[in-house]
């Protein structure tokens, strides 16, 4: 006959402090306890601005696979040399991994590196639980350069946390919004832009939507995203961003970019009068 040894009462304060360990990954044994998912138990350093000289667009989607990452890469390829993107995003939710056409490895600063035509891609290592552990950029190799932030982190988490990505997006030259063209893009893109209208003034956010052209969108679709989309496509401040059934079958790869998918990212460049790329690589 077993016997059943009498537990104790867990309190409420108890329970509060597992609950906030295991959010911070303290609930591992052994060599890695105490520590989150990146090893290190602390956020990132969160001191980072643009060098003199260095233009910074922030990319932002509106929702998950709407195609920021291809927008980003996109930008990069069309605007002049020097260029960079950084991909914000944790390793598991990366966009860009077989996007180089040359690896250059991992640099000291947990950054993996590659280059894509004059493009520098630069995206995270590890596993990041939160977008304050994304590591600092490394610093710009030129006395102008253009670069592109890959947010990768949904708008409302990151202008939540208090982080350097947050703060850089804040102090961005501009902003793209990428979004479908459907109802719940549309929806999103409207959230999103209520959000970034505290930080930025109209004209420094640009909407990118990715489906057919405007003139073939669904009756109503414009009105889907409430007054700040309405205003946006009122304003011109909207950019096409085409559909090509290839990428979104195999993603971003070595293979090249769509010329049509170029020619939009353009489009994006315009409104900050930034150089752009005139060859016919990408």
């Amino acid at each position: 006959m077993s016997t059943q040894t009498p537990s104790r009462p867990v309190g409420i304060d108890e329970l509060k402090r597992a609950w906030h360990a295991l959010n911070a990954g303290e609930f591992r044994t052994g060599p890695g306890a105490g520590k989150g998912p990146r090893g290190r138990g602390t956020a990132a350093e969160d001191n980072w601005s643009p060098a003199d000289g260095e233009h910074t667009i922030a990319v932002i989607g509106s929702a998950g696979s709407v195609g920021a990452s291809t927008v980003a890469l996109a930008t990069g390829l069309a605007a002049a040399a020097p260029v960079r993107v950084i991909e914000c995003c944790s390793v598991t939710a990366s966009g860009l991994a077989a996007a180089s056409t040359a690896e250059l490895g991992l640099h000291p600063t947990d950054w993996r590196q590659g280059k894509r035509d004059h493009v520098l891609l630069e995206r995270a290592s590890e596993v990041l639980a939160g977008v304050d552990e994304v590591p600092l950029p490394t610093e710009a190799q030129n006395e102008t350069q253009l670069t592109i932030l890959d947010v990768g982190w949904e708008a409302g988490q990151l202008l939540a946390t208090d982080c350097w990505l947050a703060e850089a997006v804040r102090a961005a030259d501009q902003i793209v919004l990428v979004t479908t063209a459907t109802v719940p893009g549309m929806r999103r893109a409207g959230v999103a832009m209520d959000l970034l209208a505290g930080y930025w003034q109209p004209e420094q956010i640009v909407l990118a939507v990715r489906g057919p052209r405007r003139k073939k969108w669904p009756r109503g679709l414009e009105h889907a995203g409430g007054p700040a989309v309405r205003r946006a496509l009122d304003a011109d401040r909207c950019v096409e961003i085409p559909e090509d059934r290839e990428l979104a079958v195999n993603g971003l790869d070595s293979r090249p970019v769509p010329a049509p998918l170029i020619s939009a990212a353009r489009q994006l460049l315009e409104p900050a009068h930034l150089p752009t790329d005139t060859s016919e690589s990408a």
